[in-house]
C-alpha cells in the first residue's frame, strides 16, 4: 500500500477495507482507536457497527484502554484533540462517571496524565479513586527520588578530605587505582583493588532560595508531576528554601503547599496559553538574596505572548547574578520540546539551558549550588 493509500485508510476507517485492504502492525493500532471514537459518527447517523458474535476484530476497548493507548498513539496535540471530541462530542464519560472503571487498573505514570486531564470533571465518587491512584504513583516517584536527590543536597564531595562512609556517589575511583596500581594482574588484564577511597562531603551552611517556575500547559504534564514531588523533597531539606508557581496566561503561587505534591497537582488545570514573561516577573519578588537564588523556568518556551517581558525579567536577573536554568523536560525519557529561538535568547541572557531525567535534574541543581 502507498503512503497516499495507507492515509486514505486511517481517515476512511475500517468500512474502506474492501477497496484499500486492511492495515497491520502500528497502523492496525491506530485504526482500532480512530475507529473507537469515531465509529460513534456513523452509529449517529443509523449506520449500524458490523463487529458481530463471530466477528475476528481486535478485543473491545474500554474507556481508560482507549485513553492510554491513544496517548501512546498519537502526537501531544492530536491526542488532545481526540481526547476533547471524546468527552465534548461523543459524550465519552465512563472514566468520569463510574469509578469500578478505575479498581482494576495498574497505577501508572501515564495513568496518572490521563487522569489528571479529567479529574476537573469526575464526580465526587470517582474523584476519591482518582485521588487514591494519585497517591500511589506519587509515593512511587518519590522513593525512587529521595535518596539521589537528598544525597545531592546533603553536600558537595571535598576531593581533599578522606572518609569510611562506603558509598557509591563518594567513591573515588582515581585516588582507588592510584592506591592499587601494585595489585595488577597481567594475566586478567586488570587492577585487583584492595583497598577502595572516598571521598568526604562539606555541609552546605548558607541558605539557598530555589524557585521553580513551572508551565502548566498541556505538553507539560510530566514536568508538572516531577516538579511537584521535587518541590516537596527539596522544601524538606535543610538549608534550602522553595517558592514554586505554576502558569499559562495566569500565576498560581503553590509555596505555600509544597509538602503535598497530590494536592499541587490536583490544583493544575492543564491547557490554555502560556504567559511567560508573566510569571517570570512574578517570580522576580521572590528574590531577596540574588547571589544565593536559584530560579529554574521548566518550559517548552513556547510564548505566547510578546517575549520581551521575559527577555527583560531575565536581564534584571542576570545582572543581579541570579543562577538561573531553564528546563525543556522533566520525564524519564529527557523528552525535549521547545521553541528554539526563545530558549537560545534565554542562554544568550546568562540561563543555562537543559533537557535531562529527573535524577539528573536534581545533580545538576546541585552543581550549581555548589
Amino acid at each position: 500500500m502507498t503512503e497516499g493509500g495507507r492515509r486514505w485508510r486511517l481517515v476512511l476507517g475500517r468500512y474502506s477495507n474492501p477497496c484499500l485492504g486492511g492495515l497491520d502492525g502500528r497502523d492496525a493500532e491506530t485504526d482500532q482507536a480512530l475507529d473507537y471514537l469515531y465509529a460513534r459518527e456513523y452509529q449517529g447517523r443509523g449506520l449500524k457497527g458490523d463487529r458481530g458474535p463471530g466477528s475476528l476484530d481486535p478485543t473491545q476497548m474500554r474507556a481508560i484502554t482507549w485513553l492510554n493507548k491513544a496517548r501512546s498513539l498519537f502526537p501531544q496535540p492530536v491526542f488532545e484533540t481526540l481526547q476533547a471530541h471524546a468527552l465534548d462530542r461523543y459524550g465519552l464519560t465512563d472514566l468520569l462517571n463510574d469509578p469500578k472503571t478505575l479498581e482494576n487498573l495498574e497505577p501508572s505514570q501515564d495513568l496518572l496524565k490521563t487522569l489528571l486531564a479529567f479529574q476537573g470533571r469526575a464526580n465526587p465518587a470517582v474523584k476519591e479513586k482518582l485521588r487514591a491512584i494519585a497517591r500511589q504513583v506519587i509515593d512511587d516517584i518519590l522513593r525512587r527520588l529521595k535518596a539521589d536527590m537528598t544525597r545531592a543536597f546533603s553536600g558537595r564531595r571535598n576531593r581533599y578530605m578522606r572518609s569510611n562512609i562506603a558509598s557509591a556517589a563518594n567513591f573515588d575511583w582515581r585516588a582507588t587505582m592510584r592506591d592499587n596500581l601494585k595489585t595488577w594482574d597481567p594475566a586478567r588484564q586488570t587492577i585487583i583493588a584492595q583497598r577502595l577511597r572516598f571521598n568526604a562531603r562539606s555541609r552546605r551552611k548558607l541558605q539557598w532560595r530555589v524557585i521553580l517556575c513551572v508551565d502548566q500547559s498541556g505538553s507539560m504534564t510530566d514536568s508538572i508531576i516531577y516538579s511537584a514531588v521535587m518541590a516537596a523533597i527539596l522544601s524538606g531539606l535543610p538549608g534550602v528554601q522553595v517558592k514554586m508557581v505554576l502558569f499559562d496566561t495566569s500565576v498560581v503561587d503553590m509555596s505555600d503547599q509544597l509538602t503535598d505534591p497530590l494536592e499541587t497537582l490536583l490544583s493544575v488545570q492543564l491547557g490554555g496559553g502560556t504567559d511567560i514573561g508573566q510569571a517570570v516577573s512574578y517570580c522576580e519578588d521572590f528574590i531577596e538574596t540574588p547571589d544565593r537564588t536559584i530560579f529554574a523556568l521548566i518550559t517548552d518556551f513556547g510564548e505566547g505572548a510578546s517575549p520581551r517581558r521575559l527577555y527583560a525579567a531575565l536581564a534584571r536577573m542576570a545582572e543581579q547574578r541570579v543562577k538561573m536554568i531553564g528546563l525543556t523536560a522533566l520525564d524519564d525519557g529527557g523528552q525535549a520540546y521547545f521553541d528554539e529561538v526563545v530558549a537560545g535568547r534565554a542562554a544568550v541572557l546568562g540561563m543555562r539551558v537543559g533537557a535531562m531525567t529527573p535524577d539528573r535534574f536534581a545533580r545538576w541543581l546541585a552543581d550549581v549550588i555548589s
